[in-house]
């Protein structure tokens, strides 16, 4: 029946359906050394909250709800980051769309509660921030993100036809005494049918992570590894000014990988012309200081 010969009862029945949003919160912390006396490491970490409710009551989750009926989806996502964490003052950006029918349990009981997620992600500098838990959840904490990639060829009758990469990703909270230990092995295949690309996610363990959260969170750090190499996003992160050893650092945290410091500066300082020098510096000790830079508001205009 087309939707044009439809009553209004008839379309409320077939269409009925929840849009929510997830918000995807990363920041870069330092972490307290497991050996005391050493320099605290630098992390990516990732805001969650404990869920108060079932399902998955007491797991952790992305923060985010339901959208009322008389809201925008954007306006959802920063209302239920609010409620859930008291954070209200970062951007946040649009970034995938998740609508499997079986996301969320309770529509097994009641398809009525179907739901699709948009999903939103922010690089933000948690100094900033004041998190705590809202009245929805029960519990609000960054993790560290810790995710392990491995890659294997798919075959048939030894003809390659695609990739699977592996993620093994662990979320850990170690604070005042506490550990909390989530994990997730989420399996991304790439695999080319004629001249089409098709992507399959899927969660093969989770333990710890509400609903499709593993899922979401692997396709986050895929996007942000993404946008770090393409954007000024990391900058999100920095301070007005900053050494050059300092915005290494973060890069190297949201790449996941080491960077030679000469290739560093060239690239950021007089290749790309991402940043510029001031005439001021930073002092560590007596004997060495190292010259602060600035982001380069003109390099972000050239790049709109």
């Amino acid at each position: 029946m087309s939707e044009e010969r439809m009553t209004p009862e008839q379309f409320d029945k077939r269409h009925n359906m929840k849009v929510a949003t997830d918000v995807l919160i990363y920041t870069v912390r330092e972490q307290t050394p497991a050996v005391s006396g050493t320099l605290p490491e630098k992390k990516l970490q990732l805001l969650m909250i404990k869920r108060k409710n079932d399902p998955f009551k007491g797991q952790w989750a992305i923060p985010g709800g339901a959208v009322e009926n008389n809201e925008d989806v954007d306006t959802a996502a920063y209302r239920e980051l609010k409620e859930e964490t008291d954070i209200d003052n970062v951007y946040i950006e649009q970034l995938y769309a998740w609508g499997k029918s079986d996301r969320d349990p309770r529509s097994k009981q009641f398809p009525q509660n179907r739901s699709v997620s948009v999903s939103y992600i922010a690089l933000v500098d948690s100094s900033k921030l004041n998190v705590q838990a809202g009245d929805d959840a029960a519990d609000a904490k960054w993790f560290s993100v810790e995710c392990d990639v491995k890659e294997n060829l798919l075959t048939e009758n030894e003809v390659i036809y695609g990739k699977e990469r592996l993620y093994n990703i662990t979320l850990s909270h170690q604070e005042d005494g506490e550990n909390i230990v989530c994990t997730a092995r989420v399996s991304v295949k790439k695999m080319l049918e004629g001249s089409t690309l098709h992507t399959k996610r899927e969660i093969l363990a989770s333990s710890g992570i509400a609903f499709d959260h593993a899922q979401i969170i692997q396709y986050s750090l895929e996007r942000l590894k993404s946008e770090t190499e393409l954007t000024n996003i990391a900058f999100n992160l920095m301070p007005e000014l900053f050494t050059i050893e300092e915005l290494q650092g973060v890069y190297e945290v949201l790449l996941g990988k080491k960077i030679v410091p000469s290739s560093f500066h060239t690239q950021v300082v007089e290749v790309d012309k991402l940043v510029l020098a001031t005439n001021e510096f930073k002092t560590a000790d007596l004997h060495q200081s190292s010259q602060l830079y600035k982001f380069n508001h003109q390099w972000f205009l050239k790049n709109l």
